[in-house]
């Protein structure tokens, strides 16, 4: 974390010069130059202006001063412009660097934001000035401590929970984090109608419904990563859904049920679907691809005799699918460079690339996965 002291250094006229002459070069070169003051605080923050370009570009072409911490722990513009909620007004229980705040202003004429820690607070405060932004309100303040206050009203209450112990730990469990909303969840229920909460990637969906009934979950991904859970808890649910950011989405009502698969027929398929992440953590598969594809897991792959289209996920042509057998394969791949898909397949990819002898590379491009009991390797054109 940036200290009292160098925060004021940077806001400096001299630093803010020193960092915007230093755009571009290598940071390392950046400390190691006598000619720059304060030559390793002002490296840091080219370090972090540079990784800001592609994930908060806004914040990057301000030229805002970003704590390493904060960084790591912040949204991505792109998420953080994906969230489903508007009104007058909403309470950002979890500012950080602000970055949800910035795209929460755009959707409501009054943002109320909440940071416990004083300086991170003045400098997202100062930040979101440098942005032009003047309808969001940061306050040096706990969750639980504002949520005392009297004669509180919003529409909505945003929170992005911090995920880790005082060890530095990450959390899953929604207890565990900071602050804690199912604690919280009643004094919140006083304030304002709605909840909107963004969850870790690794947060089970099911357990969001149990938690808040009658919620929408969306699981969103970018460039097949999941990137976040979110919770609104807003009445018009139960539904689970799933975002692919750019390619699309896909609701259902949980519990919905899936059409059976017939049986495999690897003699029938051309097309192999792999679908996005976001499918496969909402358990959506199955039910995106009725009508597009056969599938038996939604952890598994899409099989299609003819090409699908409107699938969020990739469609790749087949050369041929056979039963995976390790020694054959071992004896005919062996040193060869391999681009490896698995879906629904016990083995770690650098272990079944170990047993087959090949190596990461583009000689051939190979998918593998489980169907019933039996394994299956395919070949892809």
């Amino acid at each position: 974390m940036i200290t009292a002291e160098e925060y004021e250094l940077l806001r400096s006229d001299e630093l803010r010069q020193a960092i915007a002459a230093a755009r571009g070069r290598d940071p390392l070169e950046v400390a190691l130059d006598g000619a720059v003051p304060h030559a390793r605080l002002v490296a840091t923050q080219v370090k972090y202006l540079a990784r800001a370009e592609r994930k908060l570009p806004t914040y990057a072409a301000a030229q805002c001063i970003l704590p390493p911490r904060a960084f790591e722990q912040a949204s991505s513009e792109a998420t953080a412009a994906h969230k489903r909620i508007a009104g007058d007004t909403v309470l950002d229980l979890t500012c950080g660097l602000g970055v949800d705040a910035l795209y929460l202003a755009r959707h409501f004429r009054r943002v109320v934001a909440l940071e416990r820690d004083p300086l991170l607070a003045r400098i997202t405060a100062d930040n979101l000035s440098r942005m032009g932004v003047a309808n969001i309100e940061v306050v040096n303040c706990s969750a639980e401590e504002f949520l005392d206050r009297r004669g509180l009203h919003f529409d909505w209450v945003y929170a992005d929970p911090d995920r880790r112990s005082a060890e530095g730990r990450k959390q899953v469990r929604l207890e565990a984090c900071s602050p804690d909303i199912v604690a919280l969840k009643p004094a919140i229920d006083r304030i304002a109608p709605r909840l909107c909460l963004k969850n870790s990637p690794l947060f089970d969906v099911d357990e969001a419904l149990r938690l808040f009934p009658g919620s929408r979950v969306e699981v969103v991904s970018s460039g097949d990563e999941c990137k976040e859970v979110m919770v609104y808890a807003d009445g018009l649910g139960p539904l689970l859904t799933a975002t692919a950011l750019g390619a699309g989405s896909f609701s259902a009502r949980p519990g919905a049920a899936a059409p059976e698969a017939p049986a495999f027929d690897p003699a029938r398929y051309r097309w192999l679907v792999v679908p996005d992440v976001a499918l496969q953590k909402a358990r959506l598969t199955r039910l995106h691809l009725a009508g597009k594809a056969d599938c038996w897991s939604d952890r598994g792959f899409g099989f299609a005799e003819e090409e699908p289209h409107g699938v969020i996920g990739r469609v790749l042509p087949v050369e041929r699918i056979e039963p995976y057998d390790p020694k054959r394969l071992k004896h005919e791949l062996k040193g060869r460079g391999l681009e490896l898909l698995k879906r629904d397949f016990p083995l770690p990819a650098e272990e079944l690339m170990r047993r087959l002898g090949t190596r990461p590379g583009a000689d051939l491009r190979m998918a593998f996965t489980k169907i019933g009991n039996d394994f299956w390797a395919i070949r892809l054109k």
